[in-house]
């Protein structure tokens, strides 16, 4: 059945790239737009997630945003036929502007090593792609659900070298080997861990269970950070990669603290365009609100 799954998924995929941007994203508002209408579990999620997090904005606001944020992510998802099917040439031709290299430039000009923060924020497997091709690299990888699927997606999301490190321990050490060689680093800073690997810290003013994996990696190997999201532009002209300096305190001593400033570091690059964050992950799953928990 996985292999079945895995085919359909991939024929899916070749299906997305014969698409132009423009369609694509067309075809991935469409499906947003079918969420909003319905009662999906996505839309549940992302609604939850948001009426915690931006409590300041009125009901019709907080909908509106529901509503963007689900034709985002259903934009994002008609993307992915794009970013790892197209040439890559082709994909990267989409990026209209870098805004803030200075900041990568500047770590790497001081011969530290360099964790890149890559929150599920606009597209976010571009900015894998963007990044294997300035210098070599290493990113964080979950194997899929489907494990037949796990090849392929190794294959796209390696096909410029990088280096593909399990979320297990030995992949953990090969990533302090990494940065203390002054290599760069891929993460996603805003998984749910799994077991010890994390501790609570405020997402958006919510306590959330937070990778302490980053503040671990700071304190062994002297690197530093930044931040990296590609924002979509409107009317299909592509995407905007922009880097962000970490919030300073992501270098503190205490775990506590280091963790806290990880969220802050998310949470600039959401609010300048909160609806292309995938509102419809549990972020804070696990966590209780005044004794409830946060999804049912």
């Amino acid at each position: 059945m996985d292999s079945f799954k895995a085919k359909l998924v991939i024929v899916l995929l070749k299906l997305l790239a014969t698409l132009s941007l423009k369609n694509a994203q067309r075809l991935g508002a469409c499906i947003g737009r079918a969420l909003w209408m319905g009662d999906s579990r996505s839309t549940q999620v992302t609604k939850d997630n948001i009426e915690l997090c931006f409590p300041e904005l009125s009901t019709e606001a907080q909908q509106e945003l529901i509503k963007q944020s689900l034709i985002e992510t259903g934009k994002l998802f008609a993307e992915f036929g794009m970013v790892w099917e197209w040439p890559t040439e082709k994909t990267l031709s989409k990026i209209r502007a870098v805004k803030g290299k200075e900041y990568l430039d500047d770590i790497v000009s001081k011969g530290k090593g360099v964790i890149v923060l890559a929150p599920h924020h606009g597209n976010w497997e571009i900015v894998g792609l963007y990044l294997s091709t300035l210098r070599p690299m290493a990113a964080l990888y979950k194997p899929p659900k489907i494990k037949a699927l796990e090849a392929y997606m190794s294959g796209v999301r390696g096909r410029h070298g990088s280096e593909l490190v399990p979320t297990n321990k030995r992949g953990v050490i090969r990533l302090f080997s990494i940065l203390s060689n002054k290599g760069m680093v891929g993460i996603l800073p805003d998984q749910v861990p799994g077991g010890n690997g994390g501790i609570n810290a405020p997402f958006m003013g919510v306590p959330a269970n937070t990778i302490k994996l980053v503040a671990r990696l700071i304190n062994r190997t002297d690197c530093e950070v930044v931040s990296l999201c590609a924002e979509r532009l409107p009317n299909a002209e592509g995407f905007d990669m922009v880097f962000r300096p970490a919030d300073p305190e992501i270098y503190s001593d205490d775990v506590e603290t280091s963790v806290a400033a990880l969220n802050r570091s998310v949470e600039n690059c959401v609010r300048d365009n909160p609806d292309q964050y995938q509102w419809e992950y549990k972020r804070f799953k696990g966590m209780r609100i005044n004794g409830n928990k946060v999804y049912k």
